[in-house]
């Protein structure tokens, strides 16, 4: 479809404007007074502002299911992945999986999302690939650009929820087997793909021995494939590496080919001045997630620090399991205010919040032609309806939909110049989409024997 956006009170690029046209998927102009051409529809701005789709660089689709677990309210990180994902996951079938993975692909398009990087990690030595194939199928269906982070682990390890949870991990050998299976089945090698994975082993210290990493990073490098991990979460990945492997962890991820502007890790949020300068030096990235670090007891992670080094600040919503949300305006919210109460006001403002949640995760995922509002780039395009009581007598207009949070309230999303959002209905039928999930809540319970 050939779109004239038109008369837009702001829009979220580089230079003034009001409109923005769009042709096979790519946006073609910027600028004011643009007249409706042969063969364009016309979506009417007048009352939005509009943003680029934001991009988040760190998920767990699969606990969609998994929120408000009683036993893991008050736990810290591993007694939490004990109780919560660890207990359950094992039992999620394809079904199940797909359920989820659509549930929470709709809170995320509703909160203007485009690209979901998922760290699906449900893998072990006995694993079916539909269990895989639920997440993109789901991607599919619900027209969002999917990054699966692919990971597992080849250990047991010391992390303290796998270790009680009994898996059997699957071997490297394995692991590298079906990497490649997904990679010849779904990656795409193109500028704005819908599909891309990455290598993502679950967590660094824990889930696999060093000779494996640096196969898994051969592995990425080889493909020209991005790697992820969570890494420093808590303290007890620090005191971990320390005790196994005699350094701290961010040197453990170099000795391991685990650092680079082709790496980004989710949480960071231990990381210390000596950390923070290897990361910068390496152009590592960090994908910060404020609402489960602060769900958690984690910590507050020092992106402002980081920043100031240099680093790639991106935002990830992590899993719903941890937040009770898969919220990206709620992540933006909460970054823009956190770091202003323990740094100062002039700490964080609205222009970088912004660019964290679009083109500096665009960057580190690799899509270097998504993330802006730019000529050339894909039109993954949200316009935020300002006409709701609750935006009423905000002064600073374009940056409303971060100052005021949710609720959000969006008129169109789109996604390679396709409308899949729209008055708040996706592609998938919300009635189906809220059967499908309670349907999965009573199996899956019944399978875990709840």
């Amino acid at each position: 479809m050939k779109y004239l956006i038109k008369n837009a009170q702001g829009i979220v690029t580089e230079q003034t404007a009001t409109d923005i046209r769009i042709d096979k998927g790519v946006i073609t102009e910027i600028g004011s007074d643009l007249l409706l051409q042969e063969g364009e529809q016309l979506i009417d701005a007048s009352q939005c502002v509009v943003y680029p789709g934001f991009v988040n660089t760190h998920h767990h689709l699969a606990q969609s299911i998994l929120k408000g677990i009683p036993a893991g309210l008050n736990q810290p990180l591993g007694d939490w992945l004990a109780s919560v994902p660890y207990q359950y996951w094992p039992k999620i079938t394809p079904e199940i999986m797909y359920s989820a993975a659509c549930l929470g692909f709709y809170d995320l398009i509703r909160s203007g999302v485009t690209t979901c990087a998922d760290h699906h990690y449900l893998y072990h030595a006995k694993t079916s690939p539909e269990l895989e194939a639920a997440v993109w199928q789901a991607a599919d269906d619900m027209g969002i650009r999917l990054v699966l982070c692919r990971g597992g682990a080849t250990t047991k390890g010391t992390h303290k929820g796998l270790a009680k949870a009994g898996i059997e991990p699957e071997s490297i050998d394995l692991m590298l087997r079906r990497l490649d299976d997904s990679y010849s089945l779904y990656h795409q090698n193109t500028d704005m793909p819908m599909r891309q994975l990455v290598v993502a082993p679950t967590s660094l210290i824990h889930s696999s021995p060093a000779e494996d990493l640096k196969q898994l990073s051969s592995f990425a490098r080889q493909r020209n494939l991005r790697m992820h991990s969570h890494l420093l979460e808590v303290e007890f990945d620090q005191q971990q590496s320390l005790s196994k492997y005699e350094k701290s962890a961010v040197d453990y991820a170099a000795e391991c080919e685990w650092l680079g502007s082709d790496v980004w890790f989710a949480h960071l949020v231990q990381a210390n001045e000596q950390d923070i300068r290897t990361l910068s030096e390496t152009k590592t990235g960090i994908s910060h997630c404020p609402t489960s670090n602060c769900r958690l007891g984690s910590g507050i992670a020092p992106i402002i620090e980081m920043e100031q080094a240099g680093m790639n600040i991106s935002i990830g919503v992590d899993g719903s399991a941890s937040s009770e949300s898969g919220s990206m305006l709620q992540e933006l919210n909460l970054a823009w205010l956190l770091h202003r109460a323990t740094h100062g006001a002039a700490s964080t403002s609205l222009e970088n919040v912004v660019k964290w949640g679009t083109q500096n995760g665009a960057s580190l995922l690799g899509l270097d032609k998504v993330g802006k509002i730019e000529v050339g780039f894909a039109a993954d395009i949200v316009l935020y309806d300002l006409n709701q009581v609750r935006y009423q007598g905000v002064h600073s207009t374009l940056y409303v939909p971060i100052l005021c949070g949710e609720p959000a309230h969006i008129k169109l999303s789109m996604i390679n110049g396709n409308v899949i959002y729209q008055n708040e209905s996706c592609l998938v039928d919300k009635e189906r989409l809220i059967a499908n999930a309670q349907s999965s809540f009573i199996d899956l319970l019944t399978r875990v024997g709840c």
